[in-house]
């Protein structure tokens, strides 16, 4: 869906962690380097093997990265939500893309160009470290999902991944819900597992009483319970 105004990207530029702390002269550098992007839902931002000029910061909507096998099946690698970003790392890297990029839903996204992040990097070295901090933090959540996918059962991937995606406050809440951000075959991928198999799990789970499904809203009546199963 495009806006019918132009958005001010140095004030969403200011809401970025990434960029917290510089000069307002800095964004405006950075804001200069910096375009908006409305793809709808669907659409390609770009594919494996396209050129990084820069990297992507989602201000509303759901990005899937993914990458397709020899045989045509698809695997989710992530799903950026509002406020992540992504791609810094092959820019660095300057590389081409190594995974596609499709919208889930309608999205706004700024895409940051590579030669104002480069000119910001010399001018604050404290931009360097925040930028080394976030993909730090993308690499240990990589792991953990190797690790995930080898050493735990797909029940235990489901549980675990419903309970991260309840609010902090309510991980021992009782009769909580959460809504699953996307459909169930995109998250069956990103958690390694065919949408059969993930449906099987969902109804063993309703079964036993752990959850109640009502499309893509999950309630849990007890989650130490299902930590507990976990």
């Amino acid at each position: 869906m495009h806006g019918s105004h132009p958005i001010n990207i140095e004030a969403l530029l200011t809401h970025v962690p990434l960029f917290q702390g510089l000069a307002p002269e800095e964004l405006s550098r950075i804001a200069r380097g910096t375009r908006e992007m409305h793809p709808n839902k669907g659409e390609i931002l770009f594919h494996k093997g396209d050129p990084c000029n820069g990297f992507h910061l989602l201000v509303y909507g759901q990005i899937k990265l993914a990458f397709t096998s020899s045989q045509g099946s698809e695997k989710v690698v992530e799903i950026i939500s509002q406020g992540q970003s992504f791609g810094e790392a092959i820019m660095f890297m300057e590389k081409p893309y190594i995974v596609f990029a499709q919208a889930l839903t309608d999205c706004l996204l700024l895409h940051i160009s590579k030669a104002a992040v480069f000119e910001e990097l010399q001018r604050d070295h404290n931009l360097c470290r925040k930028m080394l901090a976030g993909m730090a933090m993308r690499l240990h959540q990589l792991m953990n999902d190797v690790e995930s996918y080898s050493l735990h059962s797909g029940k235990q991937r489901i549980i675990g991944y419903l309970l991260r995606e309840l609010p902090e406050a309510e991980h021992d809440g009782i009769n909580v819900s959460i809504t699953l951000p996307t459909n169930k075959g995109v998250i069956a991928s990103r958690l390694n597992l065919t949408q059969e198999h993930f449906s099987r799990i969902l109804h063993e789970l309703t079964e036993l009483g752990l959850i109640v499904v009502e499309g893509r809203k999950i309630h849990i009546p007890n989650a130490t319970k299902l930590r507990q199963h976990e």
